[in-house]
């Protein structure tokens, strides 16, 4: 058995191509390693796969590579002007650019409450003379900004699209590379510059270098770091923030993969797709940001499609018209189907019986409400065992909604936690909602199945689903906030109503693409809606439905 089985040329020219290989790649520098990563994982999962990975540093060689059919990945900005429109290409990822302060910089602490606007930024890069700490910051500090810069062509495009300026950025102390520029930044409290995510990344521990710190970007101005602006403290939150539309766009490239037409090798189509679904996950640790959930599957069906319709052998140009007859058939057929289904489901929805849940349909009728559990407004239940610990866990609400859960982050055993306050983070493929404690006390006991298999929340999400065990600290006047089994399926139906005004107003701009999708014939909802929609749908919801249902019962406590 062959293992690793990748070539790799540190530096290719037009004269010593390879040939013979089962999939060929060249890549622009910058994303070599990453390309070598993607190159490497593919390999375990299909040992015998041969791979060229060639680094190509030259528009002219990378043409070259194109014209004769091999595949590359390229930044937005490397080759810009010289890899023309004319060839195919796909985004397979993004590359970040950051401002970058020392972490010992005098005006922390006010840097992290309020940040730097674009328009701040503009004038500090407009006015040599102002380029003072005060300026950024609106006071009147007249400490000297340390400003080092990259000649990079992509950072200085980036900083000139981000504050909306010809100026790019260069009055200060140029550096050679971005490792000068680092090094200059830890070694200076009152340093500022701008580099590519990938670049402030610590290979050993995934996390951002010693020593410096992102400097918070407050993008709408105001004055302040808002609840929304708070993703520059840690790497991992960072490119949440840029996952889900909250860093600015400008300072965001994307990295394609490029070819001289759409891939139609099965070698090239399979690992494309791998890399776009699968692979994304390798994107992060090494420095970069990942696509949308949508974005993913998107490209992935089209290159999928590809494959299926460019044909079995070489020379076909057509699938035969016997597979088209057939393929055509069973469209009809399901189509047929579909009808009759509707119409059974439209004739049989008067007589749905509590606890029934007809096919995908979603309601407050197909909701189970277990009696003896107490169930808290932000979609926790609790029930106290015999031995006085009180169990907690995600009502069927909220694991309908969210569809099946891929990760969960929980507190660790031994933690205090007090009503009201977060308790646990549910993630699907990166999307995430933090729930809240339904009961005060001392967690006990962590349900450590749903670690490895988090979809047992939503197989079961009152009996093996459970989250927590905790000892409460004030469970008399604290259960008295709770509902009970009938109390609550009659809120239920308030619940719905408000799900229902949410979706209409978080996707209204978004209605065409998400309507067939989300509501069924009679404006019935989907099961799983929330699986189907993007991450800033999730932001949207843990502010305006999850954390709303929070401030009421806060407000009627105190």
């Amino acid at each position: 058995m062959s293992y690793i089985n990748i070539q790799c040329k540190e530096l290719v020219t037009g004269t010593n191509l390879s040939t013979g290989d089962s999939i060929r790649i060249f890549s622009t520098p910058d994303l070599y390693n990453l390309a070598f990563k993607w190159a490497d994982e593919y390999n375990r999962l299909y040992p015998g796969m041969r791979i060229s990975i060639n680094k190509v540093t030259d528009a002219g060689t990378a043409e070259k590579f194109l014209k004769e059919g091999t595949m590359g990945f390229v930044s937005k900005e490397y080759f810009s002007g010289s890899i023309n429109e004319s060839y195919w290409k796909v985004v397979v990822g993004r590359d970040v650019i950051v401002p970058l302060i020392n972490e010992k910089n005098p005006f922390s602490e006010e840097i992290s409450q309020h940040g730097v606007s674009p328009g701040a930024f503009l004038h500090f890069f407009e006015n040599p003379d102002s380029m003072k700490w005060g300026t950024l910051l609106g006071n009147n500090q007249n400490t000297r900004v340390n400003y080092y810069w990259l000649n990079d062509k992509s950072v200085k495009t980036g900083i000139k699209t981000f504050i909306k300026t010809n100026q790019t950025g260069t009055t200060g102390i140029e550096v050679r590379n971005a490792k000068e520029l680092i090094s200059a930044i830890q070694k200076d409290p009152d340093a500022l510059g701008f580099c590519k995510m990938i670049d402030m990344l610590d290979t050993n521990n995934r996390k951002i270098m010693a020593s410096i710190r992102v400097l918070p970007i407050d993008r709408n101005g105001n004055g302040l770091i808002d609840y929304n602006e708070k993703i520059y403290d840690d790497l991992n939150v960072l490119s949440r923030g840029v996952w889900i539309g909250k860093y600015p766009k400008a300072l965001i490239n994307n990295i394609y993969s490029v070819s001289s037409d759409q891939p139609k090798n099965e070698n090239e189509v399979a690992f494309l797709r791998w890399i776009i679904t699968d692979g994304q996950q390798f994107l992060l640790n090494n420095g970069y940001s990942d696509l949308l959930i949508s974005e993913r599957e998107t490209t992935a069906d089209k290159l999928y499609e590809t494959r299926i319709y460019s044909g079995t052998g070489k020379n076909n140009n057509s699938l035969p018209i016997t597979v088209m007859l057939i393929l055509a058939a069973l469209i009809a057929t399901g189509l047929i189907i579909d009808f009759i289904i509707r119409y059974l489901r439209r004739k049989n929805a008067s007589i749905k019986v509590p606890g029934s849940f007809p096919g995908s349909v979603l309601d407050e009728n197909s909701m189970v409400v277990p009696k003896g559990l107490y169930f808290d407004k932000t979609h926790t239940w609790a029930f106290m065992e015999p031995n006085g610990l009180v169990k907690v866990g995600i009502n069927d609400f909220l694991q309908h909604i969210t569809g099946p859960l891929t990760r969960i982050k929980m507190k660790n055993k031994g933690e205090m936690v007090k009503k009201g306050e977060q308790i646990l983070t549910i993630i699907q493929n990166g999307k995430q909602l933090n729930l809240y404690a339904p009961v005060s006390g001392i967690i006990t006991e962590q349900n450590k199945a749903i670690n490895t298999n988090s979809s047992i929340i939503n197989s079961s999400p009152y009996n093996e689903g459970w989250i927590y065990l905790i000892e409460p600290t004030n469970w008399h006047r604290e259960n008295q906030l709770l509902f009970m089994a009938d109390k609550y399926r009659e809120w239920l139906k308030n619940e719905f109503s408000r799900l229902k005004d949410f979706l209409a107003t978080a996707l209204k701009t978004n209605t065409e693409e998400y309507a067939m999708i989300i509501l069924q014939d009679g404006g019935e909802l989907r099961d799983g809606i929330l699986s189907y929609l993007g991450p800033e749908i999730w932001e949207d919801f843990q502010t305006k439905f999850i954390d709303s249902s929070r401030q009421v019962w806060f407000y009627e406590i105190f």
